[in-house]
Parts: C-alpha cells; sequence; structure tokens
C-alpha cells in the first residue's frame, strides 16, 4: 500500500440497478490484475450466493486495486432503494463516485437519488455512459439526461461498455486525474470510520475502517466512542478479495481491523476507532440512526430455535445496520421476533439469508408499517403490528405514513401506470418529460400500499421498463380497520392485517380465497372467515374429505348404507370437535399477495 497519500484514491460505484456497476467493478479488477486470471469471474466481488442468483448487488463490497503507481480503494455499491443506506455509508468513505448511466435505459429514479446522495457528500462525480455497444443504445439523449441531472459539460462524461472493455483505461485516468486524494482532518489522535462490519466465526468481528487520522498499527488497543469499548488488535491490512495483512494502515486509506472481540454489540457501523495509544477526543460524524419503514414477525418453525434466530439476527445485524428487532410472540406462531426493514426486498432477503447462512425454517408475518393512533383519551400510540391495534370503539383516528414516490418509465405506459397508482389511494401531483419518449410521474401515496406487491405490477405493467424511487413526508389520517382471519371460529394474529375501509370486502374476500387454497382438507370441513370486529365480511369453506364407507355394499337394503352414513356422519363431528388445522408456511405468505388481481 502507498506511503505517499497523494498516490491514494477512494472512490464507489453508484447507478440505478442492473446499469452495470458489478460489471464495471469486474474490468477494473480484471485491467489491474488484482485477480489471477483463472479465479476471475462475473460479479466478482457479490459474494453471496443471493447476490449472484439475482443479479443485483446487496452489501456494498470494498476492494483495494493498483493501476500503476496508484491505489485504489472501490467500493461497489447497490442500486435497490431498499439498500441506499448502503449506498450513503460508503460515500462517506470516499472522495469521488463513478455516476454510471445505461446508455439504452438512461436516467432513472434510482440515478438520480444517488447523484443527489454524493452531491450532498461533497464527492467528485464523474458521469459515464455505459452498455453503448448495445443495439438499443442512444448515447446523445442520455448525455443530455446526464447534463441536466449533474450540470455537467459534455466532455465531462466517458462513454463506455464494460462488458466489452471499451474505455475503461480512461475511466481510470478520470479517476486519478479528478478524484481527489483523501484529505487528512487536522484534529489530533488516530481516528478511523467503521463503514461496515463482518462476523466471521473464528475471528470474530471484522470491522472495514477508513482511516481519517494516525495510523493503526497491528499489537496496538482499539476503543470505540460508541460504547467506549477496549479490545487488542489482533490484525490490520488491505481488502482485495482476500484479506492481506499489513503491519498498519494509515491516513487517507482503507482496511480492515481484527480485534480480540467476539460480542457483536460492542461495535456499531458508523462509529469511531480510535487507540489508546493516540486516543482522540473527538468522533468523526458517523451516521445518522436510520429508521426502518416496514416492519414484519418472524419466527422460527421450530420453537427450539428461537434462541438461534436471536443470535443469527444478531449477527446479521453486524453487517447489515437498517435491520431492527425485538421479541415478540403470536398466539399462532409461538415465540419470534418483531422486525423492521428498509422496504419490502429488504425484508426478502433478510429472511432468506437467516434461512440459508444459519440454516433456520422461518415463517415471516405480512408487512405493516408504522401506525399514529389516537385515542377518545387524547393518548397517542404507535403501532406496527395489527395485533396491537386498540379496540374500534377506543380509536378517534388513524394516521398512516406517506410516501412522495417517483415514476421514471416510456411515455406509453403512462396510462397503465397512472391506474395502478390510482388503485393503491395514490394522489396524482405532476408529469415531468425527461425527453420526449420518457416521463417521470409523482404521486403521494400511502406507504402501506407499496409494501406488497407494487413494484412487481409496476414492472409487470412497463415490461420492466418502469423504475421506482420514494421517500417518506409525513402522515396522513385515514380511514384504516382491523381485518382478522378466522379459521374454524379462531381467530388467527399472525394472519391480520389493517386495510382501508374503502377496500375491506374486497381484500377479506381475496384473502380467504387464497388461504383455502394453501390449506389442505381434514376429516371435517373448515371455515375460513374474515372479520372486522364482530362482524363477518367474507367467508370461504374447506370441504370435508369423504371416505366411500358403503364401497362394499352391494345392492341390498338401502338402509345399511344409510346407517353407515349416518355413522360417519357423527365420527365427523366428533373430529370437528376435537380436531386441529395444521395452518403451513404458504397460507402465511398469501397474505403477502392479498392486493394481487
Amino acid at each position: 500500500m502507498s506511503k505517499n497519500i497523494d498516490l491514494i484514491r477512494n472512490f464507489c460505484i453508484i447507478a440505478h440497478i442492473d446499469h452495470g456497476k458489478s460489471t464495471l467493478a469486474d474490468r477494473l479488477i480484471e485491467y489491474t490484475d488484482t485477480l489471477n486470471k483463472n479465479k476471475m469471474r462475473s460479479q466478482v466481488l457479490d459474494d453471496m450466493d443471493l447476490e449472484r442468483e439475482r443479479g443485483i448487488t446487496i452489501k456494498s463490497h470494498p476492494i483495494s486495486i493498483t493501476y500503476k503507481n496508484y491505489t485504489l480503494n472501490l467500493i461497489d455499491t447497490p442500486g435497490h432503494v431498499d439498500f441506499s443506506y448502503e449506498v450513503s455509508r460508503s460515500l462517506a468513505a470516499c472522495e469521488g463516485a463513478l455516476l454510471l448511466v445505461d446508455a439504452s435505459q438512461g436516467v432513472e429514479a434510482q440515478t438520480v437519488t444517488n447523484a443527489y446522495l454524493a452531491i450532498e457528500s461533497g464527492l467528485e462525480i464523474i458521469p459515464i455512459i455505459n452498455k453503448i455497444d448495445m443495439k438499443n443504445a442512444d448515447v446523445d439523449s442520455v448525455k443530455k439526461q446526464v447534463i441536466d441531472l449533474l450540470g455537467c459539460n459534455e466532455s465531462d462524461i466517458i462513454c463506455i461498455s464494460a462488458q466489452k472493455g471499451i474505455g475503461i483505461d480512461e475511466v481510470f485516468d478520470s479517476i486519478i486525474n479528478r478524484v481527489p486524494c483523501p484529505d487528512v482532518k487536522p484534529e489530533k489522535g488516530t481516528r478511523g470510520l467503521v463503514f461496515d462490519c463482518v462476523f466471521d466465526k473464528y475471528r470474530g468481528v471484522i470491522s472495514y475502517v477508513r482511516v481519517f487520522n494516525g495510523e493503526i498499527k497491528k499489537g496496538m488497543t482499539a476503543k470505540y466512542f460508541a460504547n467506549s469499548s477496549i479490545h487488542e488488535i489482533l490484525e490490520v491490512g488491505k481488502l482485495k478479495i482476500d484479506k492481506v495483512a499489513l503491519d498498519s494502515i494509515k491516513s487517507g486509506e482503507v482496511g480492515y481491523v481484527i480485534t480480540n472481540n467476539k460480542d457483536v454489540s460492542d461495535i456499531k457501523v458508523g462509529d469511531t476507532l480510535t487507540l489508546l495509544e493516540d486516543e482522540a477526543s473527538k468522533a468523526l460524524d458517523g451516521y445518522k440512526d436510520i429508521k426502518p419503514m416496514v416492519f414484519s414477525g418472524i419466527y422460527p418453525i421450530d420453537n427450539n430455535d428461537y434462541e438461534n434466530l436471536r443470535q443469527s439476527l444478531e449477527k446479521l445485524k453486524i453487517n447489515d445496520s437498517a435491520l431492527h428487532f425485538e421479541p415478540n410472540s403470536s398466539t399462532a406462531l409461538g415465540f419470534g421476533f418483531r422486525c423492521g426493514f428498509l422496504g419490502p426486498l429488504h425484508l426478502e432477503i433478510v429472511q432468506e439469508r437467516l434461512e440459508r447462512e444459519y440454516n433456520l425454517d422461518l415463517i415471516s408475518t405480512a408487512p405493516n408499517v408504522h401506525y399514529k393512533i389516537e385515542k377518545h383519551d387524547s393518548s397517542i400510540l404507535m403501532i406496527d403490528n395489527p395485533s396491537e391495534m386498540p379496540d374500534p370503539s377506543d380509536i378517534k383516528s388513524i394516521n398512516e405514513p406517506v410516501i412522495r414516490a417517483e415514476i421514471i418509465s416510456p411515455s406509453e405506459y403512462i396510462g397503465g401506470i397512472m391506474k395502478l397508482c390510482l388503485d393503491k389511494r395514490g394522489v396524482y401531483l405532476e408529469t415531468k418529460y425527461i425527453t420526449t419518449s420518457k416521463v417521470q410521474m409523482v404521486f403521494e401515496m400511502p406507504l402501506g400500499e407499496v409494501i406488497f406487491d407494487f413494484f412487481e405490477r409496476l414492472k409487470s405493467i412497463s415490461r420492466g421498463y418502469a423504475s421506482f424511487d420514494y421517500e417518506v413526508i409525513g402522515n396522513k389520517k385515514s380511514k384504516l380497520q382491523k381485518l382478522d382471519v378466522m379459521i374454524s371460529g379462531e381467530a388467527v394474529d399472525a394472519l391480520s392485517v389493517i386495510v382501508h375501509a374503502d377496500n375491506a370486502y374486497k381484500q377479506g374476500s381475496e384473502l380467504c380465497k387464497k388461504i383455502k387454497k394453501e390449506i389442505k382438507r381434514h376429516q371435517f370441513s373448515i371455515p375460513i372467515q374474515a372479520a372486522i370486529g364482530a362482524k363477518i365480511i367474507a367467508r370461504e369453506t374447506i370441504n370435508a374429505l369423504r371416505k366411500n364407507v358403503t364401497a362394499k355394499c352391494y345392492g341390498g337394503d338401502i338402509s345399511r348404507k344409510r346407517k353407515l352414513l349416518e355413522k360417519q356422519k357423527k365420527g365427523k363431528k366428533r373430529m370437528k370437535q376435537i380436531g386441529s388445522v395444521e395452518i403451513p408456511q404458504s397460507a402465511f405468505l398469501a397474505v403477502l399477495k392479498n392486493n394481487e388481481e
């Protein structure tokens, strides 16, 4: 690693999803021979199976590469709206950002969001138009969109094909010439920003650190500002594909720090690391605490896995600080955790990681948002779980979170998108034409209407061309009700949802039909009911299995057959009284699609 700070460049790659961030990272790594050619593969920085299967980046991935005499510290970032927090964290460790735009898609919703994040962070932005070799590439049009977004000159824009390696040399030259070298803070004492963490079962917590002041050496004693915890530094180094141990990491450099710490609660992403041998008096700014927007219950199928689930969530939170959880219990599902997420994809990814990485069998409940409830006695409740909803007679008003949704799409899909948003109780605000064939539509919508199937339906309507971004802008009073699902006369709390009064009957009816498809037939009939308070608004019945008790009766008196059928009927009544209904995981998942048309 370079000793001269003037030869260090810290930068990240930001873009909308699928615009080629990971592919560009691959080319930069390949061109610098950072990785042996035999080990080179596509999406080399995406080390999770989930990332490779889905073709998306979920976690930020830092790596140090060498070009000529320069040390280039690269951070590849996610592009999906649910992982924008990962992007903001990465920006804090950098001085520059490569803003990637697809030559065939143009500026998308997350392009705009990430560009603004980079501007707010004071980063030098290098605009890059990727996929210029595509048949449907419209480079001139996309250049105009980028200029309108950033206010840059056309000469500032680099045109490349990351897949074919076109223009990569120019990218390297721009990084060296346009991204400033690290700025050493004037404060005394060693300080490093912990911008990410991972948990290793053998080595404990590994901190990814950007050093702003001083030098962190092996054998020194680390102190973390957040809780004043102290740990011996066992190893430091730089981040290649594999970790490379060094004697020290210095100001301006990005690397990792391993301490003798196995307690996951001791280290927090965004914390400042200092040294007892050269202690700083003031922490770095760090990150704002992120507030979850979507909540869901996660329960182990086997109640004996409760403690394993708790430990797994704690380890996962080490490098996913946007995840929140607290103990919770359900009469239907037993003990589990109420978890907070940034969005529905974040929820899905967390559950899959828990199942894959920690070998857990889980059930998740329908996601909900935070509701503000004012009672008649003027007290205020904040709930994210339908089971916590007070009695309707006690409720004066309910407020739900509202978002400003920005959708960028080809103009031919305006009608379908407009209908979808209005069906989701959206309020139309404005339409802007980015080009003659591309529009930006803005709506005000309840967050609760977005977290189910909105994104999938948007992609379906627009044939995959529309992009979506949103921000929470406040709360709004709404006519909401708790919809209970009753199976065999008993309310199943884990299937309860909060719905708008105008849609209650439709959603209740659809939910009963979907759950009916998922529960297998028993020896007794099973009624499935949707209820608002004491009022049943929808019902479906799963008919009982019927054994042909008269199969061996050939001819003869009909009265014998009647006796056998009557005996069977009485037996079914007894089973109904003592029997229990097994509800499969798919029935709980059906709630997630209760708005599907």
